[in-house]
């Protein structure tokens, strides 16, 4: 049965707030981040910095330098989290039915409510002009019979607008869709698709799952089903996690692989402390290190693994530095995690499964 999906995107979020708050910054570039003087990043921006080519996860200074009048403002997460309280309470006059992916976007299922003649055009153009009037930003939203093509269409006409995928306009939008647009495809998949000459989601459609599995692993198959408009996903009111990590940006770079392996002592606690937080249900089954260089490129290096250990994280680590020992500015350790409660991991082994929560539990 086809749903009624919206996907809403705050425009700008952090830098919407603050410009809302201060209205001689209206007009300006704003930048939500840290400091250029202590190797800060920009957490966001607004649409007058990015016409300067300012971005996310660009650091400080290098955004300063693309736009000298940058206006750079410290974040102030608890407003933005005041803020995106009153968001989500003007959604549950909608629907209960909310899935939040972060601070400023969530899906809203709308299949099911009596409200504007249950018509989700409706409802998503009520969202936005309720958070206009009485939140005082703006925000996007996408409707779509599913989760994929709904964030995809709220990203159609940003900033502050709305894009409506009706169920028998599916097949032509996918069609025409770009490959890029789908979550997933980084640069280096994209490139590979280029080679095969594979642009758009019509060009994908006519490998088999077999080929796809064959060129894109573990990913052919969702590929398989994106590439035609199908995302079968319901909107989750409770996310459980995939994974959870730590992770430091350092004033002054970590330069040699002795310093990497002492901030590894001080990451490892708050990584055992977070994975303490989580419910009974949650086993490790993957360790990961993250490094950021001091030119900004990120690697990362995995391995399967049931535990917490220091020495497999070390071991990952020296995997990088082997492989480019530069200097890093940011160091991650994290985990990824089994969920015995998702129904998408089947209990094959329900032993496993009996044994694992008794010694979770010990």
């Amino acid at each position: 049965m086809s749903r009624k999906i919206i996907h809403v995107d705050c425009d700008c979020f952090y830098a919407a707030v603050e410009v809302r708050d201060e209205p001689r910054l209206r007009g300006r570039p704003v930048a939500v981040g840290g400091d250029p003087q202590r190797r800060g990043v920009i957490a966001t921006c607004n649409y007058p910095a990015r016409d300067f080519g300012v971005r996310s996860a660009m650091s400080s200074a290098h955004a300063l330098r693309l736009c000298p009048e940058l206006v750079i403002l410290r974040p102030d997460f608890d407003k933005y989290r005041r803020v995106s309280a009153q968001i989500q309470d003007i959604f549950r006059t909608f629907t209960p039915i909310i899935e939040p992916l972060s601070l400023d976007e969530a899906f809203l299922d709308v299949s099911e409510s009596p409200l504007h003649s249950n018509s989700a055009t409706r409802i998503a153009e009520a969202i936005r002009q309720r958070v206009r009037d009485n939140v005082g930003i703006t925000v996007s939203a996408g409707v779509a019979p599913n989760k994929f093509l709904a964030k995809v269409a709220s990203d159609w006409r940003k900033p502050d607008g709305l894009f409506v995928i009706a169920p028998d306009q599916v097949s032509a939008f996918v069609a025409a869709l770009p490959v890029t647009r789908i979550f997933g495809v980084g640069r280096v998949t994209a490139e590979k698709m280029a080679l095969r000459g594979i642009r758009t989601c019509a060009d994908l459609q006519p490998l088999s799952r077999l080929e796809l599995a064959q060129q894109f692993g573990s990913f052919g198959e969702r590929l398989y089903h994106l590439c035609r408009g199908e995302d079968d996903r319901p909107v989750q009111t409770s996310r459980r996690r995939k994974s959870v990590s730590v992770e430091e940006t350092y004033h002054q770079d970590l330069t040699h692989f002795s310093d990497w392996l002492r901030e590894l002592e001080a990451l490892m606690p708050r990584l055992e402390q977070r994975l303490d937080r989580l419910d009974s249900h949650y086993l490790v089954q993957g360790l990961t290190v993250k490094v950021r260089y001091n030119d900004f490129r990120i690697v990362s290096a995995d391995q399967t693994e049931a535990a917490l250990d220091k020495a497999v994280f070390e071991h990952l680590l020296r995997q990088l530095w082997e492989r480019h020992s530069a200097p890093v500015r940011l160091l991650g350790i994290g985990a990824r995690l089994r969920d015995l409660k998702s129904p998408q991991q089947p209990d094959l082994f329900p032993e496993e499964k009996e044994r694992a929560l008794r010694e979770k539990r010990q």
